[in-house]
C-alpha cells in the first residue's frame, strides 16, 4: 500500500487499517460527532447545561472520571482493567443520570446499537444522517458507546469510510475492508462500493474476499506467495479472464468459487 501511495498522482482518501487517534474515551458517537448533538437534545429538553451529558465534564463519574472502567497498573504485569464499581460502566454520575430524553437516560441512549439509535433519533437529522452511514458500511451492530479500542482493523476502516461518504470524484484506498464481516454485511458493503463508483469515485482495494474480487473492474494478482516469496504480478486484467490463467492462484480460486 505504501508503494502504491507513492505512485498516485491525484488526491486520495486513505482508509487503510491504521489507528484513528484512539483512546479509551473514543466511541462511534464521538468519532462521528453525534454525541454533541445528543448532548444538546438532553440539555434543551431538561433545561440544563449540556456539560452534564459529557463524560469528560460535569457528568463524569467521580471514580472512573468518565472512562467506565478503573485501571490498576501492575509493576511486572499488564494493567488490570475492571468495570467501575460506582457507575457500573455507565461513565456518568447520579445527577447526569437523573435526566432523560424520550424516557431514556444519556447512558441508556449510548448503549443503543447504531441501528436502534437510528430509529430513536429518526426525527433528528444531525444524528440520524451519520448513523445511517454507519449502517450503510455494515456497522449497525456497534453500540454508540463502544470503545473504539475494541474494534478490529476492518471495523475501524469502515468507520472511517462512513465519515467520508458523499464525496464525488475521489480515490478511496481500502485494505481488506471485509475483515470480520458477516456475509450479509459483505453484500451490503459491495452495494455501497457500487454506489460510490456510480457517483464517479474510484476504489483501490487490497482484498482476499472472492465476493469482492469478483466485482472488480480490474484485478492485479500479486504473488505467487506472501512476503519475500511474492511481489510478482501473476495476472492483470478482468476477474472473468483470470480463471483461464494458470499462473494466477486468485484466478484458480475464483474459478472454484464461481462453480461452487
Amino acid at each position: 500500500m505504501t508503494a502504491l501511495k507513492r505512485q498516485l498522482k491525484t488526491d486520495y482518501i486513505d482508509l487503510a487499517q491504521t489507528p484513528v487517534g484512539l483512546n479509551i474515551r473514543s466511541t462511534p458517537a464521538t468519532y462521528l460527532g453525534v454525541l454533541d448533538a445528543i448532548r444538546q437534545l438532553f440539555g434543551k429538553t431538561n433545561g440544563v447545561a449540556t456539560s452534564w451529558f459529557s463524560y469528560n465534564g460535569k457528568g463524569a463519574c467521580p471514580r472512573c472520571k468518565g472512562k467506565g472502567v478503573t485501571i490498576t497498573n501492575m509493576a511486572f504485569m499488564d494493567p488490570v482493567v475492571q468495570t467501575c464499581e460506582l457507575c457500573h460502566g455507565q461513565r456518568y454520575n447520579e445527577t447526569a443520570l437523573s435526566y432523560t430524553y424520550l424516557g431514556k437516560t444519556i447512558a441508556e441512549v449510548l448503549q443503543l446499537s447504531v441501528t436502534k439509535a437510528l430509529e430513536f433519533f429518526a426525527d433528528t437529522a444531525k444524528v440520524a444522517a451519520p448513523l445511517n452511514n454507519l449502517v450503510r458500511v455494515g456497522l449497525g451492530y456497534l453500540t454508540l458507546a463502544q470503545p473504539l479500542t475494541t474494534l478490529s482493523g476492518g471495523e475501524l476502516q469502515r468507520l472511517k469510510l462512513a465519515v467520508e461518504l458523499g464525496k464525488q470524484g475521489t480515490v478511496y484506498l481500502l485494505d481488506e475492508p471485509t475483515a470480520g464481516l458477516h456475509l450479509q454485511d459483505t453484500q451490503r458493503l459491495l452495494k455501497l462500493f457500487a454506489e460510490l463508483v456510480d457517483a464517479g469515485n474510484s476504489l483501490i482495494i487490497i482484498e482476499h474476499n472472492l465476493a469482492v474480487i469478483s466485482q472488480a473492474d480490474w484485478l492485479i494478482d500479486v504473488g505467487p506467495d506472501a512476503g519475500r516469496y511474492g511481489g510478482q504480478i501473476q495476472y492483470s486484467g478482468t476477474p472473468r479472464d483470470a480463471v483461464a490463467v494458470n499462473d494466477s492462484r486468485t484466478g484458480a480460486a475464483l474459478k472454484a468459487w464461481m462453480q461452487a
